[in-house]
């Protein structure tokens, strides 16, 4: 038993196709969708009248059209909402220079996968006392990947218009002692669709303080959480990714059921990995953090450049870690 749980975080440190069109010109998921519906529309009947000369195909009286039938009609709308859709992805992806337009996430899954605490990643007495499983990975066959960020340090507009016009789900993991100072960004983030989880008050070297003490910073946020946003969330990340024994019972005595941690991190200009082959996974978390110029090469929308360049160009979609938990 490893008393206290190492991980590397603070090491400082890829087209926009065509519309419609997915790797190697071949038709994306989108626009197979419309030429599917579009088939469909051409089997369906055109229409059928409601007097005599329209059930035996004569012309309709002037100024009148002939009705649409039923399905017909919702297949077209339903096919009208697929274009909107896919050209406002197009117009976006380029507006904030993208290589690809990013795919689309699947459906959140029926039933969600059961997660356990990654082998090396246990505590003393683990299972038999009911502790938050510790995760780097969620395990699905989905091609998808989980874009988390920590700390809530850099709070930048420009980031929240991308995220919002991008539509690419993300998950916060929140310090009190950074965002107080401008609690309202991160509502704002709230009200567009973003869990806010829990990174403590302080962000601490948790495994240096007393029990005690670690419920206090971990249950100190979870309240913070509740009276400025509303809820308590369920998932937490260490800081520094580093926790132990006592830092998972606090945790699960305030209320939360999963320890996030992450299998890739992305920078501004580089990406950092926990596994040997240094690549992507069906449901990697990635981390990466709320930073600007004053520490980065860049600001947060070259990092989502960075991030989402890469995981287009690799076949993946972004994915909300609340979906999977």
């Amino acid at each position: 038993m490893r008393a206290v749980v190492q991980n590397d975080e603070k090491r400082r440190g890829e087209s926009v196709g065509r519309p419609g069109t997915g790797r190697g010109g071949r038709p994306g998921a989108g626009a197979r969708r419309v030429l599917l519906l579009l088939a469909l529309l051409a089997l369906a009947p055109a229409g059928c009248g409601r007097t005599g000369d329209h059930a035996t195909g004569g012309d309709p009286a002037a100024g009148q059209q002939p009705e649409q039938a039923g399905p017909a009609r919702a297949l077209m709308s339903y096919a009208g909402r697929l274009r909107a859709e896919q050209a406002a992805r197009v117009a976006a992806a380029k507006r904030w220079g993208l290589r690809r337009v990013p795919l689309p996430a699947p459906a959140p899954p029926a039933h969600k996968p059961h997660i356990t605490t990654r082998k090396g990643f246990e505590v003393d007495g683990h299972e038999e006392l009911g502790l938050p499983p510790v995760l780097t990975t969620v395990p699905t066959r989905d091609k998808v990947v989980f874009l988390t960020i920590d700390d809530g340090a850099e709070k930048d507009p420009a980031f929240l218009r991308m995220m919002s016009d991008l539509k690419v789900p993300y998950t916060a993991f929140l310090s009190d002692f950074l965002i107080k100072e401008n609690y309202g960004y991160f509502k704002k983030m709230q009200a567009a669709g973003v869990t806010l989880n829990n990174h403590t008050l302080h962000h601490p070297y948790l495994p240096a303080l007393s029990y005690a003490r670690q419920k206090a910073e971990i249950c100190g946020m979870q309240r913070v959480l509740e009276e400025r946003y509303g809820r308590r969330p369920t998932v937490f990340r260490p800081p520094y990714g580093n926790y132990d024994r006592n830092t998972l019972r606090a945790a699960k005595s305030c209320g939360i059921r999963y320890a996030a941690l992450w299998d890739e991190e992305v920078f501004v200009d580089h990406w950092d990995y926990r596994e040997g082959d240094r690549d992507l996974h069906p449901g990697d978390i990635v981390l990466t953090h709320f930073r600007g110029r004053s520490e980065w090469k860049g600001t947060m929308p070259d990092m989502v450049r960075r991030f989402l360049n890469k995981v287009t160009a690799k076949g993946y979609a972004v994915a909300r870690l609340e979906d999977y938990l």
